[in-house]
C-alpha cells in the first residue's frame, strides 16, 4: 500500500513576515496649489495683486487636506510668496509641502512609514516586503522601509513569500583572529 504524501506549507513554516507597504499609502486628499495661477501674464508675481488674490480666496476649501505648494511656470517666485500662502493655509490644512502632488504623496508615504512602523517589533525577524499589488508604491517607500528595518532584522527580502529576492542578511558575528608577530 502506497503511503500518502502530506503537503507541507513551507512558506507558513518559514517564519516569514510579509510587510505590505500599501497599508502605509496616504489616503487623504492632496490638493495642488500652483502659484502659476497668480502670475501676471504668466511670468511675474506682483505683490499687490497677489496679496489681494490671497485675501479674497476661500481658504476653507482646503480644510483637512494636504497641500502641494509650488509654481509650475518658469518664473522667479520670491520666498515671501510661499510664506504668505502658507500663513493663509496653516489654520485649515493637515499639512503643507513644497512640491507637486507626486512629490507630496511620496513625502506623506515616507512620513507614514516612519510614524507607523516600529522597527523593534521586527527585531531578528525574516521580512518580505511585498512587491506586487494594485497600487503603485514609490521607490522612496521601499528605501525608507529598508533604512528602518535593516538595522534590526535577520533577513530582508522583496517580493512574495513564494518568490523572494534577497536584499539583506545579517551576517553572523565573526571572531577576531589574533596573530602573533
Amino acid at each position: 500500500m502506497a503511503e500518502e504524501q502530506q503537503l507541507v506549507n513551507k512558506v507558513a513554516k518559514s517564519g516569514l513576515i510579509t510587510l505590505d507597504l500599501v497599508n502605509y499609502s496616504p489616503s487623504a486628499d492632496i490638493v495642488d496649489f500652483d502659484l502659476k495661477d497668480y502670475l501676471v501674464q504668466g511670468v511675474a508675481l506682483m505683490e499687490k495683486p497677489f496679496r489681494e488674490s490671497m485675501k479674497e480666496l476661500d481658504w476653507s476649501q482646503f480644510e483637512g487636506k494636504h497641500i502641494a505648494l509650488h509654481c509650475s511656470a518658469d518664473a522667479i517666485i520670491p520666498m515671501w510668496a510661499f510664506m504668505l500662502v502658507t500663513s493663509y493655509l496653516q489654520p485649515y490644512t493637515d499639512s503643507i509641502h513644497y512640491g507637486d502632488v507626486d512629490s507630496t504623496r511620496e513625502k506623506l508615504f515616507t512620513d507614514t512609514i516612519r510614524q507607523q512602523i516600529d522597527p523593534s517589533e521586527y527585531e531578528g525577524s525574516k521580512i518580505v516586503v511585498k512587491g506586487c499589488g494594485d497600487k503603485t508604491i514609490p521607490p522612496t517607500a521601499y528605501i525608507e522601509v529598508t533604512k528602518l528595518l535593516q538595522p534590526v532584522v535577520k533577513v530582508l527580502m522583496y517580493g512574495e513569500p513564494c518568490s523572494t529576492v534577497p536584499v539583506y542578511k545579517k551576517s553572523s558575528p565573526t571572531r577576531k583572529r589574533t596573530t602573533n608577530a
